[in-house]
């Protein structure tokens, strides 16, 4: 069964940095794009970064220069470093992939909480 699971997010300091940790199990990730999302309270859920399966990057306007995306194939693991987080980045952050068609599968989500 396909499954993407989330980790790394928790509570730190406005400038303060994370990484988040995208585990994929049930398909290759060498053969698929992955995206992280997040959702803040009360808003829509935003995309916020992607790598290809050619290890192209895309970045939402307000992570550029501040979070990078990587992934190891190996590891079946896809990573989002963030560094000068702000309040406004406080969101859950789910990592997404397309399998093909209409199969979309979404992670559980992780909480990154930051204080003023």
């Amino acid at each position: 069964q396909e499954r993407l699971v989330e980790s790394g997010g928790g509570l730190v300091q406005t400038g303060g940095s994370l990484v988040l940790s995208c585990q994929v199990s049930g398909f290759s990730l060498a053969d698929y794009a992955i995206s992280w999302f997040r959702e803040a309270p009360g808003k829509e859920r935003e995309r916020v970064s992607c790598t290809t399966r050619s290890e192209l990057t895309h970045y939402a306007d307000f992570a550029r220069g501040r979070f990078t995306i990587s992934r190891d194939n190996a590891k079946n693991t896809v990573y989002l470093q963030m560094a000068g987080l702000k309040p406004e980045d406080t969101a859950v952050y789910y990592c997404h992939t397309n399998l093909g068609g209409y199969v979309d599968v979404w992670g559980q989500g992780t909480l990154v909480t930051i204080s003023s």
